[in-house]
């Protein structure tokens, strides 16, 4: 996903890919993946970015699409949009299980503590 915001704010403060490139030690062609949203801003990237164009950084921050989570119908999807819209779902009773199954080795822990 193309960041608009970044991208609208680089042009009216002046700034060339290159330069901000150069400000993240990068070369121009790794930036503009980024603003392309290809590749994705590390959060230290989003906080230099913001730094070099003295903005808040909710000013220009957009998040990755590729990644996202949906919670419907009693489960968890977590999916990775890569152009094949896959998208994986937990059932809640396999969640539930493993929450058991968690709150049973904790009380072990706790019991080996104490011993």
């Amino acid at each position: 996903m193309q960041k608009t915001k970044l991208i609208t704010t680089r042009k009216q403060k002046g700034f060339s890919q290159q330069q901000l490139a150069d400000y993240l030690c990068m070369n121009v062609s790794s930036y503009n993946r980024r603003e392309k949203g290809i590749s994705h801003i590390r959060p230290d990237e989003w906080m230099k970015l913001a730094d070099i164009l003295e903005v808040n950084l909710d000013e220009i921050y957009e998040h990755d699409a590729r990644y996202h989570i949906d919670c419907k119908d009693q489960s968890v999807g977590i999916g990775v949009n890569n152009g094949t819209n896959n998208v994986y779902t937990v059932p809640k009773a396999l969640l539930d299980s493993q929450q058991k199954y968690i709150e049973l080795l904790e009380a072990r822990i706790k019991k080996l503590e104490e011993d």
